[in-house]
Formats: C-alpha cells, sequence, structure tokens
C-alpha cells in the first residue's frame, strides 16, 4: 500500500472515529443493512441468482423466493449466520484461532453441505479458469496451522486483512465456500481494527478476479492492493455518508 493510500485512508478513519460513539439503535440499523448487502454481494460473486431485494426478503421475512434454487436461499441464510459470527468475534477482541476460521466457513455451508461444512478438503481443488496449482489435501492441515500462527502475531490494520484475504485463497482449504469465507475473515479483521467491511459486488467480480491472479500467477501484489484499497476507500466513504446523515436526525 503506498504512503498516499495509507494517508487517505487515515483521515477517513479518524472521520469515521469523530462520530463514535453510535447510539445502538443506529448501530442495529447499519448490522441489517451490511447483513444485506454483504450477504448479496459476496454470495452473487459465486453465482447467487438472488437480488439485492430478493436477499433482503429472504433474511428479513423468512420467504422463499418463487422460481429461484433452494440452494441460494439457503446460501442467503448460511451467510447471513456466519456474519453474526463475525461481529461477535471481533466485539470479543480475542486472538483468532483456526477453529475460528473452520467455524465461519461451517455457518456458510451447514445448510448447503451439511457433510463438508467446517472440514478441510479430503480431494484436490482446481478454480476454473485459472492455471493457478492448489495445495494438495494433505499439505492443507500444516498450511492452516503456519496461516493461523502468521494471523495471532500479525499486526491489526487493512494490510493485515488484505493479506489474510489473499493467503486464504491460495490455500483453498475447503471444498465450496473459499471465497466466501476469506472474504468474512478479511472484513472481520477490519472490524476489529475499526474499519467498515469492505463490500466486494458482482459488478467488481472481473477486476477482482484480475488482481487475484496476478497476485497469485505473476506474484504482482500492485493490482490487488490498489484493487482492495479502493474497495477499502469506498466502503469507508458509503459508510461515514450513512453516520453523518444518523448524526443529524
Amino acid at each position: 500500500m503506498t504512503g498516499a493510500a495509507r494517508s487517505r485512508l487515515r483521515g477517513l478513519k479518524e472521520r469515521l472515529d469523530h462520530l463514535r460513539p453510535l447510539d445502538p439503535r443506529s448501530l442495529e440499523a447499519l448490522a441489517a443493512w451490511y447483513d444485506v448487502e454483504l450477504t448479496y454481494s459476496s454470495n452473487a460473486i459465486e453465482g447467487n441468482t438472488l437480488t439485492r431485494s430478493e436477499t433482503a426478503i429472504v433474511l428479513e421475512k423468512g420467504i422463499t423466493i418463487g422460481g429461484k434454487p433452494l440452494k441460494d436461499h439457503l446460501e442467503a441464510l448460511g451467510h447471513r449466520d456466519a456474519l453474526h459470527l463475525v461481529r461477535a468475534l471481533a466485539a470479543a477482541g480475542e486472538t483468532l484461532r483456526e477453529i475460528d476460521i473452520r467455524e465461519i466457513h461451517r455457518l456458510i455451508q451447514t445448510r448447503v453441505d451439511p457433510e463438508e461444512a467446517g472440514r478441510y478438503s479430503r480431494h484436490q481443488r482446481m478454480i476454473a479458469g485459472s492455471s493457478l496449482v492448489l495445495p494438495g489435501p494433505v499439505e492443507i492441515p500444516a498450511l492452516m496451522g503456519d496461516f493461523a500462527a502468521w494471523l495471532a502475531a500479525a499486526p491489526i490494520g487493512p494490510e493485515t486483512a488484505f493479506a489474510a484475504h489473499a493467503r486464504l485463497v491460495a490455500i483453498h482449504p475447503f471444498n465450496d465456500g473459499n471465497g466466501r469465507t476469506a472474504r468474512l475473515l478479511m472484513n472481520l479483521l477490519l472490524i476489529k481494527a475499526g474499519y467498515p467491511p469492505v463490500v466486494i459486488g458482482p459488478e467488481h467480480r472481473a477486476a477482482y478476479i484480475d488482481a487475484l491472479q496476478a497476485l497469485q500467477l505473476r506474484n504482482d501484489t500492485l493490482p490487488y492492493q490498489r484493487f482492495m484499497t479502493e474497495r477499502l476507500e469506498a466502503s469507508l466513504d458509503h459508510h461515514l455518508v450513512m453516520l453523518e446523515r444518523v448524526a443529524q436526525v
């Protein structure tokens, strides 16, 4: 991350800190908005067909949408449950453990694939459309142990959050749900550091994948750092607009 980018993020974070603390009702309203926005966007990247408004209906009303696959509804509920765990872990302020990452994945997948939920893959995985060679199943436990140890020692902040996302995607430890787990882990670390979560929507999918592939295949960190920094700046801008409106009420 460049010095200019750090300076911009620092300035936005300072504005955010000046608005704290918020009253509980405002925080509850923000949490409900993020429940829908993060669930819709993260699932849509992976091919879920629920629209933003349909995701809201599923989460808030418990109503199924006619003509949409049952799997899409179950994915929405699972992501919402995992997001609630992410908030609880961030609020607890404790060191994240390997078991916490597996629990996030378990909640994401338990309604869709209970046998594999929270369990490391026992099969070789491949990423469609990518030539990246993923670690073999026998390598995953040691890689995840090393990852958890790194995470426990890493400083709190956006750069650690971005790096954690990239490292977990590279390990790709689960049969499915790796991207959703990595994005939730990144947002857990951002929330823990006092930032809003990053929203990566389906409109950002191509740039997101290109940035990850540049990092994984060519070890080119610039596109990835630029993409994630831009998304965090956008999230901070939007979060500040919402909070400043609340403060005026």
